[in-house]
């Protein structure tokens, strides 16, 4: 273990008394937020800050099943809804679209019966087209071909959502044709090829700056169920149940038991107003 996972695991114990406490009040009031949580690509081969190794994502995903109710987005959005939730609760999801995702992660969570949500980029995995960050890194790693996604889809445990057609900064795009084809129109093509209705979206990159607002609006006018960001924060019941708050799955198991452990940190960031 490294220091700084091991100061994280120390911070952990030490403030767990408040946690304790602070998740007694959530249950008793019917409070307890909603996690959602995102990966890149699951491989032992040529780590970098998306990737995880098989052995961690398998405690990862291990540890999930024994402390959250893991579900789909949509049972998330349903929970954020009611106005009411006193079950810790997570939803597990992917994104860009990775070929090694296919050798292990989706088959064992496919015999967990552990529900996900599989963003991609169409241009990527429809032209085979590796992705710039990974080119920048002297990786260029292979994406899914649209055989696998069309099997992947098949599965009664996998939804597969948008994810643009390039993976562009929506933030800095303020065309509308070209926003309409990366958010709107590159999904019905993907319909189109996996013969399932895409009902989610992700935004690239995710965060706050990468955000778009004619987006968000473009979602809700043509029927999306919901958009997810990579906010990281929680979910809180009562709250706005079309934009889903994701945490990242670090690779580091001591900073995602800290984030997952209804640490108050996760509840600074406000959502993107829209």
């Amino acid at each position: 273990m490294s220091l700084k996972s091991h100061l994280i695991d120390c911070y952990r114990i030490a403030s767990f008394p408040a946690r304790k406490w602070n998740f007694a009040k959530l249950k008793q009031a019917g409070q307890v937020p909603i996690y959602s949580m995102f990966y890149h690509r699951i491989a032992d081969k040529h780590p970098n800050p998306w990737s995880m190794s098989r052995a961690e994502f398998e405690q990862q995903i291990s540890w999930l099943q024994q402390k959250f109710d893991i579900v789909d987005l949509e049972e998330c959005q349903r929970r954020i809804r009611s106005g009411s939730n006193r079950i810790p609760t997570v939803s597990i999801t992917f994104d860009d679209g990775y070929a090694e995702n296919c050798d292990y992660a989706i088959p064992m969570l496919i015999e967990r019966k552990i529900p996900i949500t599989y963003f991609v980029t169409t241009h990527n995995t429809f032209d085979q087209v590796p992705f710039q960050h990974d080119v920048d890194l002297g990786q260029p790693l292979a994406t899914n071909t649209m055989d696998e996604l069309k099997e992947i889809a098949r599965s009664e445990f996998i939804e597969i959502g948008a994810h643009t057609r390039t993976h562009p900064d929506l933030g800095k795009i303020h065309d509308e044709a070209r926003l309409i084809d990366e958010v709107i129109t590159s999904s019905r093509e993907l319909e189109a090829v996996v013969e399932q209705k895409i009902r989610y979206f992700a935004f690239p990159f995710g965060q706050r700056e990468n955000l778009n607002a004619a987006a968000f609006k473009l979602l809700e006018q043509e029927g999306f169920l919901g958009a997810c960001t990579t906010i990281n924060r929680w979910n809180e019941i009562g709250g706005d149940p079309f934009q889903i708050a994701r945490v990242h799955g670090d690779p580091s198991f001591a900073r995602i038991r800290n984030w997952l452990s209804f640490s108050a940190e996760l509840d600074k960031q406000p959502h993107f107003d829209y």
